[in-house]
């Protein structure tokens, strides 16, 4: 396999999941049961992930949130994915994140990623 264009586009986890789906409803996979099998996986294994429960609001304003940190897009990108929960996963996720961020900025960058991602239980831990 060649790689015609390298790093076009980063595709979130959400948006990979809503494409899925849709390949997934539409009539172009009949006959095609390799594709129609990573399809239900692959599904089925992002429906456990954080991205089922977001949608293009809640990315756009959790983007727009973390224009104060001063952030990459692959950075960006990963803390939607993954959505952390404690500052060691910001330190692996932000590169040199110890020179970038102080400890109020880990903080604060949680509490955006709670907020805006529905991790209520993480947003009361947070509060407490």
């Amino acid at each position: 396999m060649e790689v015609l264009n390298d790093c076009s586009a980063y595709l979130s986890n959400y948006e990979v999941l809503d494409i899925l789906k849709s390949i997934k409803s539409s009539k172009k996979q009949k006959g095609q049961n390799q594709l129609a099998t990573i399809t239900y996986q692959t599904i089925k294994y992002l429906e456990d992930t954080p991205c089922s429960k977001q949608s293009p609001e809640k990315i756009d304003a959790f983007l727009k949130a973390l224009d104060c940190f001063k952030l990459t897009k692959g950075e960006k990108l990963t803390l939607l994915n993954q959505c952390p929960k404690t500052d060691i996963e910001i330190q692996l996720i932000v590169e040199e994140s110890e020179e970038r961020l102080s400890e109020e900025d880990v903080a604060k960058l949680l509490r955006v990623i709670a907020e805006h991602l529905n991790l209520e239980e993480e947003k009361e831990i947070l509060e407490s």
